[in-house]
């Protein structure tokens, strides 16, 4: 019988939760819902020298935003917490001792000038990347060097100390990954990393495993920054005879160009954001975030979790709930993906569009408060449905809709140069006289005046319909003419065409 599956996501509090770490969180979250498994966070605050005030709490922020938000954790409640590690430092100091007792650590006294010194005399000697391990360690201060009472002296008297991991000889480590298949490394390439450090918190790698095994996790599912450390966690795993859950290393977030990991500092550097919402560091640099410059946390999520996985079909917009169904590790591809800031745009713009009008309205209304405007909830929902399709972002909205609620104070310079000519004035007179005489001004009625001047003049769309778009909107180009006269009105319309007439004559 498998176990229940329970995923974790285990951000450090060192600083804004950057969209990588989002997307881990939306697959954790992805993969938990689709196996009707449970979604813990929990908070790995061991390097207390890299700990950023106000980091968990943004963390947290994050997820809520984006709608993504762990069932177990910090403040939610749980029968495994605490969910933050310097809360359960008392717990890891047994399993470090169980480990030097069955020979898988050992106790090293080496100081940090040791180790430099250490590092300089081997960079004298050509070997500048020097490590701690199998072939080393012999001549370095440890329980594995020194005899059992140097050692017991030593402990007896309080030297300082870590413990290492007891990297065994030429030996290749293997697990599967659920994403990149059979990974096999030799320990030869790796080195004897500390597990519990001189302050009495137990290192990453340590307080990882034994919270995994405690909290009973099945899968764990993160970056693949982490994959160098999986072998390491695998013999852990094996040094205390408990079963490994099931790995899945995620592909790195290229930048735009493909050259490179998606960095924390892109972001400003190539101009959108890398952050879900706004983040002020310690020192008051501000970073802006998705949330704040306007993009629907749906979009966002979306966007994001087509950074390394495909749905195996064209379908590119998803609820959540959708993307629940359609999730599966399987389909998580093995290479970086690129990330695309158009792309995301798209995304935006594509939920703007699906976007009920009411609810524009009311996304629209702070920003004609702003301006000044006061409308009828009604006829802001009319004009969000005209141009929803020209917008990405409620800005871009409210921008391209003032012509709606405010009267025209700039027309596009391009579309008077090149389509206000001679006879433009006559033909609008007369559109204008045949406006006046509509007992209703709606869609069809507009059309109907308009398409009347055109057949009696013999002229096409191209010869009129720019200019009457100008008088009305001040633009150039835009939604169906005939649906904004109808929202705009019948006197305002008459009222614009004969300040342009005057304007332009």
């Amino acid at each position: 019988m498998s176990k229940p599956v329970r995923v974790r996501f285990a951000p450090s509090p060192t600083g804004p939760l950057h969209l990588g770490g989002v997307r881990t969180a939306l697959y954790n979250y992805l993969f938990a819902k689709k196996s009707n498994g449970t979604f813990i966070i929990r908070v790995e605050d061991t390097d207390e020298k890299r700990f950023v005030e106000g980091a968990q709490e943004y963390i947290f922020e994050s997820l809520k935003w984006c709608g993504i938000m762990p069932t177990e954790g910090p403040g939610l409640g749980g029968d495994k917490g605490p969910y933050v590690q310097s809360e359960r430092r008392d717990l890891y100091r047994p399993y470090m001792e169980q480990l030097v007792e069955n020979g898988s650590a050992y106790y090293a006294f080496d100081t940090p000038e040791d180790l430099e010194a250490m590092r300089e005399q081997a960079k004298k000697m050509g070997l500048p990347n020097w490590q701690y391990n199998a072939v080393t360690r012999s001549s370095m201060k440890n329980s594995l060097s020194l005899s059992k009472e140097e050692v017991q002296k030593r402990l007896d008297n309080g030297d300082p100390y870590t413990v290492r991991m007891k990297m065994p000889r030429n030996t290749d480590v293997k697990f599967e990954d659920a994403i990149r298949g059979w990974v096999t490394v030799n320990t030869n390439n790796l080195d004897d990393k500390v597990l519990f450090k001189e302050s009495g918190m137990p290192t990453y790698h340590l307080a990882n495993i034994v919270d995994d095994h405690l909290m009973e996790i099945s899968h764990v599912i993160r970056g693949e920054e982490w994959l160098p450390s999986a072998p390491l966690h695998v013999l852990l795993y094996e040094a205390f005879g408990w079963d490994a859950p099931v790995f899945a290393h995620l592909p790195l977030i290229l930048r735009p160009d493909g050259n490179g990991k998606l960095s924390k500092r892109d972001g400003d550097r190539l101009g959108f954001p890398v952050f879900p919402i706004d983040w002020m560091s310690p020192n008051n640099e501000k970073y802006t975030g998705y949330r704040e410059q306007g993009y629907f946390p749906e979009a966002f999520v979306n966007m994001l979790a087509f950074l390394g996985w495909n749905p195996g079909t064209n379908q590119e917009i998803f609820s959540l709930e959708e993307l629940v169904e359609s999730f599966s590790l399987e389909r998580v591809g093995k290479s970086g993906a690129r990330f695309d800031p158009d792309k995301t745009k798209w995304f935006n713009q594509q939920y703007l569009r699906e976007t009920d009008n009411s609810v524009l309205a009311d996304l629209l209304e702070p920003y004609l408060k702003e301006a000044g405007i006061s409308a009828d909830k009604s006829h802001v929902e009319r004009v969000c449905g005209v141009m929803k399709e020209r917008a990405t972002f409620i800005p871009d909205l409210f921008e391209e809709s003032k012509f709606f609620f405010q009267d025209i104070t700039d027309y596009d310079e391009k579309t008077v140069r090149k389509k206000w000519k001679e006879d433009t004035g006559g033909l609008l007179g007369e559109l204008k006289d045949g406006f006046v005489a509509l007992d209703s001004f709606g869609h069809d009625e507009v059309e109907g005046a308009f398409s009347a001047v055109l057949n009696k003049n013999e002229i096409g769309f191209g010869k009129l319909g720019p200019a009457l778009r100008l008088a009305v909107t001040g633009k150039g180009m835009g939604p169906s003419l005939f649906d904004i006269c109808e929202i705009v009105g019948k006197d305002k319309v008459l009222e614009r065409i004969d300040i342009a007439l005057e304007k332009f004559a």
